[in-house]
Formats: C-alpha cells, sequence, structure tokens
C-alpha cells in the first residue's frame, strides 16, 4: 500500500522502534468477521461457520458471511470487521438501560448493543447524515428490534431535548480513519496531516453535547477508527480536565489489545487505561477505545413519555390481528398511528418536539381498506411473541426471496402467517388453502439459488 509520506513520519516518529512492524501490517491480510445475533435461533449452517471464536466476543467469530444468505437477510448473524466489535464488548448495556448510540450509521455498533438489550429498555439510535440513516434503518429492521427509536438529528438538537437522560452512550465519532487504511483504500486519499485536527475538533463539539445526555451514575463509551493521538488519548485528556466529574475505566486487555499511549498526549497515567488496536499486535483494523464513569449529581425533570395515538377503528382492526395472530404481548410498546402505518414506540420514550424522527419504533404495519396488513418488520421481530407460524424449506425461502407464489404440502388456515425456515422468521406470507402468497418486500427480492446463497 502506498501510505503518504506524512503519514509514515509521523509513525514513525511515534512508535520508534515499533513502526516497522506497524507500517509492514498495512500490506498484511485483511480480516473477516460476523457476530450472531444471541436472539435468534443458531442454524447448522451457521454451527459450521462458528469455528474460529474471537477471544474477546462470545458471539464473535472470523470468517466471512454472505449478505444474501437466509441467516443474514433474517438477521441471525451480522458481518463485522473484528476489531470494531470490541467497542460493543466494552459498551454492553445492562438489560433495561436507557441507551444512546449517536453516531450509528450503518448499524454495526447498534445491532451489537441490541444483541445484549434482548428487547428491554430503551435504544435510541442517531445518524445524522440523511443518505446513510436508511440504511440504519434496514440493519436495525434486519436485527428484529422491538425497543428502538431511529432519529436523523444534530447531537445539539438531541440534547436540547434529552438532558440527562441516557444510562449509557456510545459515541463512535467520525474520524480521520487511519485505522481503516487496508480495509478502505479510499481513505487513504483524503488524509492530510491536518485531517486528525480538524476531526478532533468535530469530535469535541460532539462529546460536548453527549455529555449533556448521560444521567448521574452514566457511563460514556468514546471510539474512533484511526490511530492519531489527536482524536484518540488527546481527546480524553481534554475531556477529562474540562469536565472533571469523569474519569476513566480499566479496559481488559486481551488477544494483542494494547493499553493507549498517555505519552501521545499530557502523561497523564489513567490515559493507559483505555485501549488501542494496532494491526501489527492483532488480527483486525486499527480502533481506540475508551470507557468513562460519570460521578455527576445532577438530575433532570423526566420529560412525558409517549402515549397511545390511534383511532377507535383502527384499534378494533389492530385487536381483529392480535387474536387471529394469537400475538401474545406487546409489552414495553405503546401503539401510534402516523398515517395509516401502526408503529410500536418504546414506553420509555420521551416525547420529542424539535428532532427529527426517521423511525418512531417498529413498524407493525399499514392500515387498509377494513384490514390491517403486518409488516416485514413485525414478522423478524415476532420471537417470543407466540404468533401463527408455517415452517418453509430452504427452497420454498429461495421462492420465497425472488418474490413467488407457492405451495404448501399441506393446507394451513387461511389468513397471515410469519414463515419460519431454519428457526428463523423470514417474513409474512398470506395463506388461502395451500398456497402462499408472496408479501415479501419489492424492493428486496433477487433470483436465489443454492449458491448465491450459501452462508
Amino acid at each position: 500500500m502506498q501510505l503518504p509520506a506524512a503519514f509514515i513520519q509521523k509513525y514513525q516518529d511515534l512508535l520508534g522502534d515499533e513502526a516497522p512492524a506497524f507500517l509492514a501490517a498495512f500490506d498484511g491480510p485483511l480480516e473477516k468477521g460476523f457476530r450472531v445475533n444471541p436472539n435468534k435461533a443458531t442454524t447448522a449452517a451457521m454451527h459450521a461457520k462458528m469455528d474460529a471464536p474471537i477471544a474477546y466476543s462470545p458471539i464473535g467469530y472470523y470468517g466471512k458471511v454472505n449478505g444474501n444468505a437466509l441467516e443474514h437477510l433474517a438477521g441471525a448473524v451480522y458481518s463485522q470487521e473484528p476489531s470494531a466489535m470490541t467497542v460493543g464488548e466494552f459498551a454492553k448495556p445492562e438489560l433495561g438501560e436507557r441507551v444512546l448510540d449517536l453516531c450509528a450509521a450503518p448499524g454495526g455498533k447498534t445491532t451489537h448493543l441490541l444483541s445484549y438489550l434482548q428487547q428491554t429498555g430503551l435504544l435510541v439510535t442517531n445518524e445524522i447524515n440523511p443518505k446513510r440513516v436508511t440504511a440504519l434503518g434496514d440493519n436495525v429492521e434486519r436485527y428484529g428490534a422491538r425497543n428502538t427509536v431511529i432519529t436523523n438529528a444534530t447531537p445539539a438538537a438531541l440534547a436540547k431535548e434529552l438532558p440527562g437522560f441516557f444510562d449509557r452512550i456510545l459515541v463512535d465519532a467520525p474520524c480521520s480513519g487511519e485505522g481503516m487504511f487496508r480495509k478502505d483504500h479510499d481513505a487513504v486519499q483524503y488524509w492530510t496531516p491536518d485531517y486528525p485536527a480538524e476531526c478532533a475538533t468535530r469530535q469535541r463539539e460532539i462529546l460536548t453535547e453527549a455529555v449533556k445526555m448521560l444521567k448521574p451514575g452514566g457511563h460514556l463509551i468514546y471510539s474512533t477508527c484511526t490511530f492519531a493521538p489527536e482524536e484518540d488519548e488527546q481527546m480524553m485528556a481534554w475531556l477529562l480536565a474540562t469536565y472533571p466529574e469523569f474519569e476513566l475505566e480499566a479496559l481488559p486487555k486481551t488477544a494483542g489489545i494494547a493499553d493507549a499511549r498517555p505519552e501521545w498526549a499530557d502523561g497523564n497515567p489513567e490515559l493507559a487505561k483505555a485501549a488501542r488496536l494496532f494491526p501489527h499486535l492483532m488480527r483486525g483494523e486499527g480502533h481506540f477505545i475508551a470507557k468513562l464513569h460519570y460521578r455527576g449529581t445532577d438530575t433532570v425533570k423526566v420529560k412525558k413519555v409517549v402515549r397511545e395515538q390511534l383511532s377507535a377503528p383502527q384499534r378494533q382492526l389492530w385487536q381483529v390481528f392480535e387474536r387471529q395472530q394469537g400475538l401474545t404481548s406487546l409489552s414495553g410498546l405503546v401503539l401510534q398511528a402516523h398515517g395509516d402505518q401502526l408503529y410500536g414506540v418504546p414506553e420509555l420514550m420521551p416525547v420529542l418536539r424539535k428532532v427529527k424522527v426517521f423511525r418512531p419504533g417498529i413498524l407493525l404495519g399499514t392500515f387498509k381498506k377494513n384490514r390491517f396488513e403486518p409488516s416485514y418488520a413485525l414478522a423478524l421481530a415476532s420471537d417470543g411473541l407466540g404468533m401463527t407460524t408455517v415452517s418453509i424449506s430452504r427452497d420454498q425461502w429461495q421462492q420465497y426471496v425472488h418474490g413467488e407464489t407457492f405451495d404448501l404440502a399441506t393446507s394451513a388456515e387461511t389468513g397471515f402467517h410469519v414463515l419460519v425456515c431454519d428457526g428463523l422468521p423470514v417474513g409474512y406470507g398470506k395463506i388461502v388453502g395451500k398456497t402462499v402468497k408472496n408479501f415479501f418486500p419489492k424492493g428486496l427480492r433477487f433470483l436465489a439459488t443454492p449458491e448465491n446463497t450459501e452462508l
């Protein structure tokens, strides 16, 4: 790889005798990885892939997975670069917590957090870029989340609405991307000697707003995918000096994860509690992670939470659907109709007045003339809800994702059923006799074969 001369000189000066191994790592192999979703079934194909576990993640594995595979489309696996998994592991939330992923697209960290929340609490996942928030929404939907609100807002706008609200905030900050040079060669072209300092200015602005949203006793997790001290150790030194209510927590270092470098900032030995991931020391790309505990005492008045919002006819149609489906419970959700679409909004979510909400909760379905049509998102989130299901084969699933109508071996009760393949909900079908009418989203359809859908 052709690295910028100024980049080479910078890290020769910083790393000294360690620099040759560091620079040589950029020509090394790119590691692939994936996580399994502990809230979904594990198929035989997944078991066959899970032969190289990642030491620091109980749900992470080295290896590559196919984006067209059933397991990926059903949210049972998520492709993620191995070192990026450290962030979700260090940020691991407790059940029932209110969590914010502030810079979330495309959703790797968000889905990792969802793995540990297990449909409890609240996850607000935010992406400021309107072009990237759609991908975030797709990944949240695929993962089967029922406790998640997606916003498309600036950190400042969120901070005004949600001061002192969150138990845990993850800031996976936009950065100079030096740690991704091996993965994304285009990132090398954007780099200049001044770029890390420019990124650091934006990071300070983001952290200033993030701090406002953390409740006393909460945790702030800060991460980047760069090696630049300006954005890593020096950023944490600035935060500790600016906000003395914060203290760093020591992160466990395994599988080549190293201490951060206090000598690259103000020399405060506490900075070594943060973690650095170098490609010459471990199997993965470059990252920096710090976890901070907030010892502030200020409390903020709790905002009003969301309330039910649907008409009597809409409620009646939904109740008919509930009975037909055998839906046991949507506990923790408040029903809200936005036009003809029905959402289940997490009951912990405050009312937001001046924040752009991309998705207020899980889309349950659409009201149509005298009926309710369930959504793809509800099918993917149906685990544990007691809904009526019909099992289909892999061959039938391939027909389904292509948009075809197909027949079952035996007839089933007329109506909507969650289709399940290898224990994984894959979408809705409307059954009439033996025939399954296709409700797989048209925008996701593709020609599936055993070869192009192998995990």
